[in-house]
């Protein structure tokens, strides 16, 4: 019989407050040339970006790195959408056996501005210590201090 880890010991959340309504930040994590421009750390831009972005559509990702080499495709399923508030997914390496992460990413706006949680559920202790002891934090909040200026530069209509 598997241990079972408390659910706790197996999160991490990031949150980051934008200048931007959560209509843009959502758009941004759910359109392929959006993605591309601001996910994963500087300096390893998304060079495989395929998405299916509806319940049940997958995705899937590939980093290049500065000396040109691009790392272990990884992805996943869209497990549940809610336009402009929540995008819930799994992810993981495309390895045979590779564990699986469930990412839970949502969109607080209160008067134009947007609190955006990432939580991540990773499958095991081991897991979360791998990918936090190569980076995971500051890999992704590299991604999202590119996201702030791509927002930043996205149309933003006037109302009045």
């Amino acid at each position: 019989m598997g241990k079972i880890e408390p659910a706790e010991d197996l999160s991490f959340v990031i949150t980051r407050h934008f200048d931007a309504p959560a209509r843009l930040l959502f758009e941004a994590w759910s359109r392929p040339e959006h993605l591309r421009r601001w996910f994963g750390p500087v300096g390893w831009p998304l060079t495989l970006c395929e998405v299916d972005f509806r319940v049940g559509g997958r995705f899937r990702f590939a980093m290049t790195g500065p000396d040109g080499r691009q790392n272990t495709p990884f992805g996943g399923e869209y497990l549940e959408i809610t336009p402009g508030r929540r995008i819930v997914y799994d992810n993981g390496f495309d390895a045979p056996g590779a564990e699986k992460m469930i990412v839970t990413v949502s969109f607080e706006e209160t008067s134009g501005r947007t609190l955006l949680t990432m939580h991540t559920l990773f499958a095991s202790k081991a897991m979360k210590a791998m990918h936090l002891g190569a980076g995971f934090e500051w890999g992704v909040g590299s991604g999202l201090d590119q996201l702030a200026e791509m927002v930043a530069g996205m149309e933003q209509p006037t109302v009045g």
